[in-house]
């Protein structure tokens, strides 16, 4: 029934290919012959949802075990949404196209802070009250995992369980216990208990808060006797013997990744101190060129994809890059498959990785020197100067390329107006080398891209403890960077959108308080916050305002080193003393090397037993 109703609104939608599921490679079973029921749900469209590794990876290993069924789930556009509720069609599942409230669990993969009023109106438009505390027994679990889960405080009104760290192994412990105390008709709550003492397992509503005088947290104390007083992350240690999809569903119309995908490496060497990903994904971890290989060819063979990217923080950084490059081409050049090398170091770039990315990337080149001056680099701890960038820059010319687009940010701790110059002068600099080039491209012209994004401070970073710069200094200091541009003609400039980046620092570094302020903001119309035709930045400032949220007090304010933050009691495995001691070397101007030169004590060795890279 709930098909046909289905089918009925179709031709109403764009992209009705959204919401029928059928594609390739998808997953249907007997659901009488499932023991348990996953609703795997990606807090944004298809489009998106469909591009992104970790659903693809968590989706094929809990269907690969005969009694687990798991099923994919999107937020419908405006459109699609509109029509559900107008005819009353709950939100469902692509495979079974069944309403997903029937199902066992419904988890959340988060990846982007901006997508959290989709939760809430996912739950919605399945049926369910948003707030946990207002579920009966009856109803399914709700989890989340994901990067946002290393500070998922202000979720924590309306999530049973969030899975920290990596989710191969602690996915399929959750659901085994899950199946065993359903054949034992154990409650709800009783099967949440259980779960709490999985590793990797947080229940928030185990634990309760209590606030000081002046807004910041007093103590974060335990209220079930399950629950742990510190949780750690859960790693996986063998990326060679861990699952990999041998196939992905392939959808019947173009996504924002449309391509297979391997994935080479887990974890980051290098440290740069605003990254977030680079700190939380730790310890570095890498495949063999084998299983690259295997995995790429498998895939390949069972998409029919004529294009592979290999996957990472820093792909160039695997140590076996030139000879995995070697091996893959053998294959990928006889079969006419594209290989796409994203996350390229610009003191890794060389003439071999330029011609092997000309082959797909006729547009231009991407590089990351993120500050202008190299003091400020140091800060930052990016560990590249100004001659690696125009050393990268020349051999793209020489390769043919005329357009660079380069990355900063601005807002960065202890940067001056002599750092945003700086961004203008390197563009300058570049511009010189290519017309003194006489090897250059007879009768083109060089056109260089800067792209600004806001620096956002982010937990489990050495900038944790800083502010987020005012918008009246931000767009001070964008002007200024503009007016320091005087070949305009041949620099493009822009932005991202300070009001985004403010929701994005705040919703970082929030505690539960920002629960009712994330309520009230959809309740009045937020969603896809991420979407710049949707976001709504007053009707956000009117929630905080509805319930005398501060917003200076999570985006403005400089956290001092002992303060508790929100986040402390989940572990990550890089150590509060650590990144004191980062902060106080980038207030220094001090670099750190990166892991394979010496190892920088940053706590995960400890926990994994050993040193990350033999000797240090």
């Amino acid at each position: 029934m709930l098909k046909e109703q289905i089918e009925s609104l179709l031709l109403k939608v764009k992209n009705p290919s959204r919401y029928i599921g059928g594609e390739l490679n998808s997953v249907v079973k007997d659901k009488d012959k499932v023991d348990v029921r996953f609703a795997f749900c990606f807090p944004d469209s298809y489009d998106v949802g469909m591009s992104h590794l970790g659903m693809k990876i968590l989706y094929s290993l809990k269907n690969k075990i005969d009694n687990f069924w798991c099923e994919r789930v999107f937020a419908p556009w405006e459109d699609m949404e509109a029509l559900m509720r107008e005819n009353n069609i709950p939100l469902y599942a692509l495979e079974s196209l069944d309403p997903i409230r029937e199902f066992d669990f419904i988890g959340f993969t988060i990846q982007y802070e901006l997508c959290y009023t989709n939760i809430l109106n996912m739950l919605d438009l399945a049926g369910l009250p948003v707030r946990s505390k207002d579920r009966t027994e009856d109803m399914p679990v709700i989890v989340a995992g994901g990067p946002c889960v290393c500070n998922p405080e202000p979720l924590a009104d309306f999530i049973d369980i969030f899975i920290l760290g990596e989710g191969e192994e602690v996915n399929i412990e959750l659901m085994e216990l899950y199946a065993d105390m359903k054949k034992q008709h154990r409650s709800r709550s009783e099967f949440l208990s259980a779960a709490a003492d999985i590793e990797g397992i947080y229940v928030p509503a185990f634990y309760d808060v209590l606030y000081n005088a002046d807004g910041t947290i007093r103590s974060v104390t335990p209220n079930n006797v399950h629950a742990k007083p510190v949780i750690k992350k859960r790693i996986i240690k063998d990326l060679d013997k861990i699952y990999y999809p041998e196939s992905f569903v392939v959808p019947y119309c173009e996504i924002v990744h449309d391509r297979a995908v391997v994935e080479v490496l887990r974890g980051c060497i290098r440290g740069c101190r605003f990254c977030q990903a680079g700190f939380i994904y730790r310890p570095f971890r890498e495949k063999s060129s084998e299983t690259i290989c295997s995995q790429t060819r498998s895939l390949c063979e069972s998409t029919g994809y004529e294009e592979v990217s290999l996957s990472s923080l820093s792909t160039s950084d695997l140590s076996s890059i030139d000879e995995t490059l070697t091996q893959l081409s053998e294959y990928t050049d006889k079969e006419k498959i594209n290989l796409s090398l994203p996350s390229m170091r610009i003191d890794r770039f060389s003439n071999e990785l330029m011609e092997r990315l000309k082959a797909i990337r006729k547009s231009g080149l991407t590089f990351a020197p993120e500050a202008g001056t190299q003091r400020l680099r140091d800060v930052i701890n990016k560990n590249i100067t100004e001659e690696e960038i125009l050393r990268a820059c020349k051999i793209a010319f020489k390769g043919g390329y005329t357009a660079v687009k380069l990355y900063f940010m601005l807002g960065l701790p202890t940067e001056t107006d002599s750092d945003i110059i700086g961004i203008a002068e390197l563009a300058e600099k570049i511009i010189d080398m290519y017309y003194q080039d006489p090897d250059r491209p007879k009768g083109r012209h060089v056109q260089i891209s800067i792209s600004c994004a806001t620096f956002v401070p982010k937990p489990f970073t050495p900038f944790e403890f800083e502010p987020q710069a005012s918008f009246e200094e931000i767009t001070r200091r964008q002007k200024l960077l503009l007016d320091s541009i005087h070949s305009k003609k041949r620099v493009n400039v822009s932005w991202h959108n300070y009001k985004v980046s403010i929701l994005e620092a705040i919703l970082a570094k929030g505690d539960r308080r920002l629960g009712d302020v994330i309520y009230e903001a959809w309740r009045s119309g937020c969603k896809f916050d991420g979407w710049n035709e949707y976001y709504r930045y007053d009707l956000w400032v009117k929630a905080f305002e509805k319930t005398h949220t501060d917003m200076d007090f999570y985006a403005h304010r400089k956290a001092p080193y002992d303060e508790i933050m929100p986040w402390q009691h989940l572990d990550y495995y890089i150590s509060k003393k650590f990144l004191i001691r980062e902060h106080k070397k980038a207030m220094n101007g001090e670099v750190t090397l990166n892991c394979r030169e010496k190892c920088s004590a940053c706590g995960v060795s400890k926990e994994i037993g050993g040193a990350c890279f033999g000797k240090n």
